[in-house]
Formats: structure tokens, C-alpha cells, sequence
């Protein structure tokens, strides 16, 4: 073991008995377990075909996991089709390469939640350039007010109780702000709501890429992506190349599984972009920057993602549709919520982490705190083998192999 390694073993020790023992992270994650469950399988029980919808969205995800190269081409060519600009970033500095030659300097910038924005550190790297950058969804706010990182996927500061985020919102906007769940929400969205409507540029991720028209399908609930997307003058699309299928059918059947194993029967928004606001209502001749944005721009991101999917043994890991289901089943992330993770988070995370997120060397602390218990398998509605993905990685570790 390398000295590195041994560091990182013993940081990634004391973090995670810590937040073992913090009764702010057991209240919080039990409560939502709970919550989790229950919601899970009564949508489950009023929307049975579910299931059997997962099981053809898995095969979805199998074949154009096979044939990602196609897909990234036809898609950049849809989105230049539709008048918006699509670029491919091969690795982490091109990507933010490319976000920041769009944006420049000077600027405010709305982001929409986004785990390779996370990946990326990307609200960081544009502060460290010159803008100002808000999260606008209410949990990466808290966190961004915080400097902490997501705790969860879906409900990043899903830690952080009603009665802290009070003490950080009193001290961020000057003014008492009451325990209140409604009180907090509402100050935040005051905040926010001019933010909209001065900021130069917006950015988000999202949840799955027809190939064949170009279209972004984000899912949300508070409806802060349809503002952050759809109020400044330049929208920028970051994602991943895994969330490419070929066409909007599959993509609406992606999303559809995406949202029931994420706790909703139905989501508050889904978001379907494809390139700047347009208009023909005058003699039926298209003007581009109509009431949203004038310019729209998608950045493909690979990042290791490729690597993945040409490894027969981890390819599947890119099936993963980000519900967060399997975390509110996994033991280790229920008693230490996303201190068991780097970026990504859990068993699945310990996958991502050593492919596209720090490498082998973060990867191994979380690879053996793994329980291989199999319970995210039953959860997840692609049933990533990630046990068995797992067990590969501990041998990786053992005979040296952290190139990652």
C-alpha cells in the first residue's frame, strides 16, 4: 500500500466513524428511509407496470451503452441541427475548458443540481474564474452556504436539519429566519427569484439525451431548472455521455422508471429542451431568442465514461439512472449518509469514484467499506451487479493495479 493510499484509508476512517456516531445524519437518513420505502411501493403498487418497463430500459441502456460513439455523434449533430452549438469534452479540464470559453469572466450564472457539476467542481472552478455562481435548488444551496458537499444525490443536505439551516440562512440573508420549513423555502426563493432574471447564464444538467431530435429531458419538482433554463439569455447543458439512448420514445421510458424509483409517482416538471427559444408567428419565418434563451449550448462529457463502457466487467455501471434508491437501501450509507462515498456515493459510487471521480486510490477506502450485502441490487431498477463489480475492484487494489 502506498503511502498515498494509507493517508487516504486513515482520512476516509475518521470521517466515516464520525459521522457514524453524529445523531443529526441516524435522525435525518431514518426518517427518510421511511419515507423512501413507503412512497416507493405505494407509486409502485397504483403504477405496476413499472417493473416490467425497468426491465425494457435496461436493455435500452445495454445497447446504447454498446453503441455510445454513434450516439454522441448523431446527437452533437441534432443539437447543431437545432441551432444550439454542441461540443465534446474527452476528460475534467476540457470540460471545464469549454464551459468557461462559453461563459467568460464577470458573469452570474444559475446552475441547476447536477452530480457531474459535483464531479466536475464546477460552481468552484467559475468562482475561481471571476462569476458569481448560485445553486439554485434548495438543498445545494444550503450546502453551497455550508461549503459542504452533496450527502445524497437526489437530497444533497438531506443532514441537515430544519433548525441548522435556520442558523445558516439567519446569518447569510442578516435577518432572523425561524425553524420553519415554509420560512425557509419561501427566503431562499426571494433570494433566487431576482437571480433568475438578471443572470447571464444558466446551466444544467440532464437526466436522459435523445440522440435522434437532441432533446434534454430533466426531471425536477421545485422548478427552479425550468427558471435557471429558461429566464437568462444562454442555457449550457453539461452531461454525460452515458445518459445518450437513440431516440425521445426510450428517452421518455428512461425517465419514466427514473422517476418512480425516486420516490415520484409523477414529478413536479420534466423538462424537455433542444435548442433556443424560437418563434415563427410572424409570415411563419423562425427568429431565434424568443422569450428564453438566444443562445443554447451542450457540452458531452466523457471523463472516463468510455473507459467504462469498453470494460466488460463495469459497463453496466453506466446503466445507473441516478434514482438514489439503492443508498436508502445499502446498511454502511444508512448510519454515515454520503461520508461512505467521494463524489458519487455507496457501492455504486465506490464504481464511479474509481473510473471518473478521483480514481483508484479514492476509490479503495470506499470499495472495502462495501458490505456486498447484494440489497442495492434488489432495489435498483437496472440491477447493477454492483457487488460483483465490487469484488473486482478489491483485487484491482490488492495487485496494485491503481492507474484508475
Amino acid at each position: 500500500m502506498t503511502v498515498d493510499l494509507r493517508k487516504d484509508f486513515v482520512n476516509y476512517a475518521k470521517s466515516l466513524n464520525a459521522a457514524s456516531e453524529d445523531k443529526n445524519i441516524r435522525t435525518a437518513i431514518s426518517r427518510a428511509v421511511t419515507s423512501y420505502r413507503n412512497t416507493v411501493a405505494e407509486t409502485l403498487e397504483r403504477f405496476p407496470h413499472t417493473p416490467a418497463l425497468a426491465e425494457e430500459v435496461q436493455e435500452i441502456k445495454r445497447q446504447s451503452m454498446a453503441n455510445l460513439d454513434n450516439l454522441l455523434e448523431t446527437a452533437m449533430a441534432s443539437v447543431e441541427r437545432n441551432k444550439g452549438k454542441a461540443f465534446y469534452a474527452k476528460d475534467h479540464q476540457a470540460a471545464l475548458d469549454i464551459a468557461l470559453g462559453i461563459i467568460g469572466k464577470g458573469k452570474t450564472v444559475v446552475k441547476g443540481k447536477s452530480m457531474l457539476g459535483e464531479e466536475l467542481h464546477l460552481r468552484e472552478y467559475l468562482e475561481d474564474n471571476g462569476n458569481e455562481v448560485w445553486e439554485t435548488d434548495l438543498g445545494e444551496f444550503i450546502l453551497q452556504l455550508r461549503k459542504e458537499r452533496p450527502m445524497h444525490i437526489l437530497s444533497p443536505s438531506i443532514h441537515v436539519p430544519r433548525e441548522q439551516v435556520a442558523e445558516v440562512f439567519t446569518k447569510f440573508f442578516g435577518k432572523v429566519v425561524p425553524p420553519d420549513i415554509a420560512e425557509e423555502v419561501k427566503v431562499v426563493k426571494e433570494f433566487l427569484r431576482e437571480k433568475y432574471f438578471t443572470a447571464d447564464i444558466g446551466i444544467s444538467g440532464a437526466n436522459v439525451v435523445a440522440a435522434d431530435t437532441g432533446a434534454m429531458v430533466i426531471i425536477e419538482n421545485e422548478g427552479n431548472v425550468r427558471l435557471a433554463t429558461g429566464a437568462p439569455p444562454v442555457h449550457i447543458v453539461m452531461v454525460g455521455v452515458e445518459k445518450l439512448v437513440p431516440t425521445f420514445q426510450e428517452a421518455m421510458k428512461v425517465a419514466e422508471v427514473t422517476w418512480r424509483y425516486a420516490q415520484y409517482g409523477v414529478p413536479g416538471y420534466v423538462n424537455i429542451v433542444s435548442g433556443p427559444s424560437k418563434t415563427g408567428d410572424i409570415e411563419k419565418v423562425t427568429t431565434y431568442g424568443a422569450h428564453g434563451p438566444k443562445e443554447f449550448y451542450v457540452i458531452f462529457v466523457d471523463n472516463g465514461r468510455n473507459e467504462m463502457a469498453h470494460e466488460e466487467k463495469f459497463s453496466q455501471a453506466l446503466h445507473c439512472l441516478r434514482c438514489g434508491g439503492c443508498m436508502y437501501e445499502c446498511p454502511v450509507f444508512q448510519v454515515t449518509a454520503g461520508h461512505f462515498g467521494h463524489t458519487y456515493m455507496g457501492g455504486i459510487g465506490a464504481i464511479w469514484t474509481a473510473f471518473v471521480s478521483g480514481g483508484m486510490e479514492k476509490a479503495a477506502p470506499l470499495v472495502y467499506s462495501c458490505l456486498r450485502c447484494g440489497r442495492c441490487v434488489e432495489r435498483c431498477p437496472m440491477s447493477i451487479n454492483v457487488p460483483a463489480m465490487i469484488g473486482e475492484l478489491r483485487e484491482r487494489v490488492i495487485y496494485g493495479k491503481l492507474e484508475g
